[in-house]
């Protein structure tokens, strides 16, 4: 299937040509046939002589609804331009072919109507040359009247030939349909139409409504009124939804699938300029897909600015929009997306140098490029800008932790970070000896566990320990009295493993209690608790002892084979069931265990 959108000024007769093309009423309601004039999206289809089908995305002309129009027109690659023989070139024919130009269309035929009411040489004189400055160049025109019927036939030869050149759309499993209308049927529920735009819907899909991330699955798909299992894209479909109400979903939503998008607030642009103007308005409405969202604008060079959107909406990098100004009425400028996740200007100057760095960007993404622009990129973020990277493959240039993929030049920037934070904490905390990871993290700007332990395992001066990062072998400052106390009680321990100081000998040694948690944190002792210090290897010096005892063993049995006061086993032995080296058995014993 392919899927044209009309384009041209109001009362051109868009709607009778598309009715005698097809034998449908493009117009859905009867307020637009009363009046004679579209003002909604209207939808027809049928098949061409080579048996190529068609569906028109009939659009209104008159000024008012350019919204509408551009709703119509936004997710589709073809057009059909109408212009009246007996009216000519017109207004909206203008601001429709600006439309055009701005999304990059570069399909279409050109039909000039009423041929039976007027000459059609002039009008297709100046509409072909009009059109052949825009991407649309040297389009073929076609003298019909929807009335009579004249001309009929060699449109649809001509529609048959333009359909014949336009590519087929690039192979990809993420779906995004633009919605453009939501409705209820009874005994079926939510359905929405669009154009579908990219990847296949499946009935039984579970999908999501971007940009709240809904989820909903696919009870039905239909196209061009069939019933199908699946659709792909480019292709006008109507797909009823379970699990979410009509009032859920406007047009200008998304159907997508699920963790496949990045729901964009924000995004760096290059801008196609369509007035030469030198200055873009601060305020402007953003037309993408069916979307109408209001963006801010910030200029950051010659022809790219930073667009910050009202509303999320599912975007990737080479998408095209198109920029107006509502209060003026007239279309700015076409964008292409360029970054869909910037990071934020904050440094002064910054602006200018992301200018910089945008001027070689196209849209189109190289993954080797992206890692060392960014510096460092999750494998997933590859998949919702329509990357697919083999799970095993790795960008030059790239180091591969996790999901992680990073640039050489950030990880050296990393390591010299994280060396320079750690030597600053230990010199205004000496005594602790190090930096905790959660802290180290944050100072360094990296919030992944995993691949903050790898960046500190790949420095040859860092060492993390017990959630601790310091300097390869660095103990805490101790002062020389402090020091001399610490090796008095090492000593000590040494002769009498279980018999830890009290509390009264520690304060008479001078050692505070940061400089005990500082030496227990550096294994010089161990801490087991309302201030019970012994050495770390009291563990191995217990364990045989203990284990020679009758199994299990009571607290009066331990403390005799260690000949160690009772508060001291107690406290011993807690720390041995923690660590899994003994448990209880039974209500008063213990056993080692081995």
């Amino acid at each position: 299937m392919h899927v044209i959108a009309t384009a041209g000024h109001v009362d051109h007769g868009k709607s009778t040509l598309v009715r005698a093309l097809t034998g449908m009423e493009p117009d859905r309601w009867a307020e637009e046939r009363r009046r004679g004039m579209t003002i909604d999206l209207g939808f027809a289809w049928t098949a061409l002589p080579s048996g190529a089908e068609i569906a028109f995305v009939d659009v209104p002309g008159h000024q008012r609804f350019v919204p509408t129009m551009l709703a119509g027109v936004g997710p589709v690659p073809a057009v059909l331009f109408v212009v009246a023989a007996d009216e000519m070139w017109a207004r909206q024919s203008d601001e429709h072919l600006a439309a055009l130009t701005a999304l990059r269309v570069r399909h279409g035929v050109l039909a000039v109507t009423r041929s039976d009411l007027a000459d059609p040489a002039r009008a297709t004189a100046e509409a072909v040359r009009r059109i052949r400055s825009s991407p649309l160049g040297d389009i073929e025109a076609v003298p019909v009247s929807g009335v009579t019927g004249v001309g009929l036939k060699q449109l649809r030869a001509a529609l048959d030939r333009m359909v014949a050149e336009i590519p087929a759309p690039r192979a990809n499993k993420r779906v995004r349909l633009w919605v453009d209308r939501a409705f209820t049927i009874r005994g079926s529920g939510t359905v929405v139409t669009g154009t579908l735009a990219s990847g296949t819907i499946h009935r039984g899909d579970e999908l999501q409504v971007a940009p709240r991330g809904h989820p909903v699955r696919v009870r039905a798909v239909q196209t061009l009124m069939r019933p199908v299992e699946q659709e792909s894209a480019v292709a006008r479909v109507a797909v009823n939804l379970r699990g979410m109400d009509v009032s859920e979903v406007h047009r200008g939503d998304a159907v997508v699938s699920i963790g496949g998008w990045r729901n964009t607030c924000c995004a760096d642009v290059r801008i196609d300029a369509l007035d030469v103007a030198t200055r873009l308005p601060r305020e402007l409405v953003l037309h993408i897909g069916s979307a109408a969202v209001s963006v801010a604008v910030r200029r950051l060079g010659a022809d790219t600015a930073r667009l910050t959107l009202a509303a999320a909406l599912p975007l990737q990098p080479g998408d095209r929009g198109l920029l107006r100004n509502p209060g003026e009425k007239h279309i700015v400028s076409g964008v292409v997306f360029l970054d869909v996740a910037p990071e934020p200007l904050l440094r002064r100057g910054a602006a200018a140098a992301r200018a910089l760095s945008l001027t070689d960007m196209t849209g189109s993404i190289e993954p080797a490029d992206e890692v060392r622009r960014r510096g460092a990129v999750q494998r997933g973020e590859f998949a919702k800008w329509g990357v697919v990277l083999h799970p095993a493959a790795v960008p030059a240039g790239a180091i591969a932790v996790g999901d992680w993929l990073v640039s050489a030049a950030r990880w050296a920037q990393w390591v010299d970070q994280l060396t320079a934070a750690v030597d600053d904490h230990a010199l205004h905390h000496p005594l602790r000896g190090g930096m905790s990871e959660e802290a180290a993290r944050h100072a360094v700007g990296i919030l992944d566990a995993q691949l903050f332990r790898a960046v500190v395992a790949g420095s040859p001066t860092l060492e993390s320990q017990a959630g601790v990062v310091r300097r390869v072998g660095v103990m805490p400052s101790f002062t020389p009295s402090a020091r001399a106390a610490m090796d008095e009680v090492r000593s000590r321990l040494r002769h009498q493993p279980y018999d830890a100081p009290r509390g009264t000998d520690l304060d008479r040694l001078g050692l505070t209690e940061p400089v005990l948690t500082a030496a227990a944190r550096h294994g010089l002792l161990l801490a087991l608790g309302s201030g019970i210090y012994l050495l770390p290897d009291v563990e191995a010096m217990a364990l045989p002892l203990l284990g020679a005892l009758p199994q299990p063993f009571s607290l009066a049995e331990a403390r005799d084979a260690l000949g160690a006061r009772r508060r001291i086993v107690v406290a011993l032995l807690e720390h041995l069931d923690a660590r899994g080296l003994t448990r209880r058995a039974g209500a008063a014993g213990r056993i080692v265990v081995t």
